[in-house]
């Protein structure tokens, strides 16, 4: 039997393009890596890629059943024998947007089903075996839980809700186990269509990459990061810093 590799990250939302990042850069690292999505064929294909670098597993999860994040967890254990780190990256990214007055209640319910309680039960089904390590559990919220555009209520309130569940865990877990949040701004692939605009609105010079927030990532399952627990980390560009206001022309 192989032994058992020295640290493995389970990553929700991994085939997603933050996600992909995520785990590339724990890979990079030398992690083993649990690919987790609800879209098997794509976590597969992400898994794939990774078993360059290191060992990686493909698990199909619906994050917001039970049943489900249990299994999730436990093949991971399966396959690797051991979990030192949770990110809870799995999202309803872009849900349709409706005025409050006409989004459907289901909507909602679903939003927060998979972006928050989705969290919550990952966690809960992970702090076994995150305890034995002395692990940690990196959620991804967004800069969406500190300001908003208009008709996205259940997306900031979902956000919003897993900043708070961050603290909540750290108090509850620590010191066995870690727990913080990283809150993206724009972020996206080398690939898209953006205009110089895009970047020079940014105090930073320009949009995030999934390796931004990959490398925060990095930096708060190591050991380095030891005496920070409990905190949110806004990863934006400085957007959340800058004041815009309507000029006259």
């Amino acid at each position: 039997m192989a032994a058992a590799p020295a640290q493995v990250a389970l990553v929700t939302g991994g085939a997603g393009l933050i996600g992909q990042g995520i785990c590339r850069r724990l890979a990079s690292d030398g992690w083993a890596v649990a690919v987790a999505d609800c879209d098997a064929t794509a976590a597969a294909a992400v898994a794939d890629e990774l078993c360059i670098h290191a060992a990686a597993l493909a698990v199909s999860v619906d994050v917001g059943a039970d049943d489900s994040a249990a299994d999730c967890v436990a093949a991971t254990l399966q396959a690797f024998g051991r979990l030192d780190l949770l990110v809870n990256n799995a999202a309803l990214a872009s849900p349709p947007r409706l005025p409050a007055e006409k989004l459907p209640l289901a909507q909602w319910h679903e939003v927060l089903r998979v972006n928050l309680t989705g969290a919550f039960l990952m966690a809960r089904h992970a702090i076994p075996p995150l305890r034995a390590s002395r692990g940690a559990i990196v959620n991804i919220a967004s800069t969406r839980a500190l300001q908003s555009e208009p008709d996205t209520e259940a997306y900031a309130a979902s956000k919003g809700g897993l900043i708070a569940l961050t603290h909540a865990l750290a108090v509850s877990l620590g010191p066995e186990i870690r727990v913080n949040c990283i809150s993206p701004g724009w972020v996206a692939a080398a690939a898209s269509v953006l205009h110089l605009s895009d970047h020079a609105q940014h105090p930073a010079g320009r949009v995030g990459r999934p390796a931004d927030v990959a490398a925060l990532v990095a930096f708060l399952a190591s050991t380095e990061a030891g005496f920070i627990t409990g905190q949110n980390y806004v990863i934006d560009g400085g957007m959340t810093r800058r004041m815009i206001y309507a000029e006259e022309e």
